[in-house]
């Protein structure tokens, strides 16, 4: 039997389905019973890949109905359509799109990824709940500052206080998912054991990179967003930059860097011999980012906590 790709367009409500082997589409609820009519539709078939996007919610119902059992690869929206650009499609329908993600499944030969444990998969949304958390604190801060009325102060205060309270059961329950397995307790540790990341730093780079500790600098580097783009074309050079890669994962990391520039002694000289340089302080920030990403990564990869001699 020959292997299929398929294509699904996530929807809030639908899924547009696209089969490359003989062109058959169908659309199905974004639900339980959709998901049961889609499961019946794929029976019989030899699947190479199930190709979709990643849709933020739109995406988490299906995912975890269908990865225990079908070889699903999540793909990133913009290089999907950039792909689909590349063959000169000018229409964006969802049906297309469910075409274009099955046809860039087949060319590019995309691999299925494992499924994700359901404690990864618990850390992301807690992590995610929390930034949401600490910007309404960094809001209700900010609205203090400037208010005058007691009744409005007293609000804002309960309001800080309420989410300090949310906050901290957050905190809690993101500890509890960092003991809840040797892996997960044991690079918890490792992260924790380099100056300027703490507990909620592991959390935040175990939920936006779980590939720790199987990648190179380079990959590492390079899903991070941190590896510089060169730019240059004939004797023209242009100034490198970043971009790209897990935007969230670098917004993990700024703040260690800023510690780790003060506290972590090998980092610091770092730091200082590129200021010294001439480099601006933003890039020799960024430097550091990508720093303590690759230890991070080396550390998980050869099972050993941080050490001063060895940094």
């Amino acid at each position: 039997m020959t292997e299929t790709t398929i294509g699904i367009d996530i929807s809030k409500d639908t899924l547009d389905v696209h089969r490359l082997s003989d062109g058959a589409a169908a659309q199905f609820g974004n639900d339980k019973a959709g998901f049961r009519t889609l499961k019946a539709w794929l029976k019989g078939h030899d699947l190479a890949r199930i190709v979709y996007e990643s849709t933020g919610p739109y995406h988490r119902d299906f995912e975890v109905a269908f990865e225990a059992d079908f070889p699903l690869v999540k793909v990133n929206p913009l290089q999907a359509r950039r792909f689909a650009q590349s063959l000169g499609t000018k229409a964006k329908t969802d049906r297309v799109d469910a075409r274009m993600l099955a046809m860039m499944g087949e060319v590019f030969s995309l691999v299925p990824q494992p499924a994700t444990p359901t404690n990864q998969r618990d850390l992301k949304e807690l992590h995610i709940a929390r930034l949401a958390l600490i910007k309404d604190r960094t809001r209700a801060l900010n609205r203090q500052k400037t208010l005058t009325l007691a009744i409005l102060k007293r609000q804002a205060k309960a309001r800080l206080k309420q989410l300090a309270t949310r906050i901290a059961e957050v905190d809690e329950a993101i500890a509890e998912i960092l003991q809840s397995t040797p892996e997960i307790a044991r690079a918890t540790k490792i992260i924790c054991s380099i100056p300027g990341l703490s507990r909620i730093s592991a959390a935040a780079l175990l939920t936006e990179m779980p590939e720790l500790g199987t990648l190179n600098k380079k990959q590492v580097a390079s899903l991070a967003g941190l590896a510089p783009l060169t730019r240059q074309s004939g004797k023209w050079r242009g100034r490198s930059f970043i971009g790209g890669g897990r935007k969230l994962l670098r917004d993990s990391l700024y703040m260690p860097a800023l510690v780790a520039m003060r506290h972590n002694p090998s980092l610091k000289v770092k730091y200082t011999a590129l200021i010294a340089a001439g480099k601006p302080a933003k890039v020799a920030l960024v430097a550091l980012m990508r720093k303590l990403i690759i230890l991070v990564n080396t550390l998980i990869r050869d099972d050993r906590e941080w050490e001063k001699n060895r940094a």
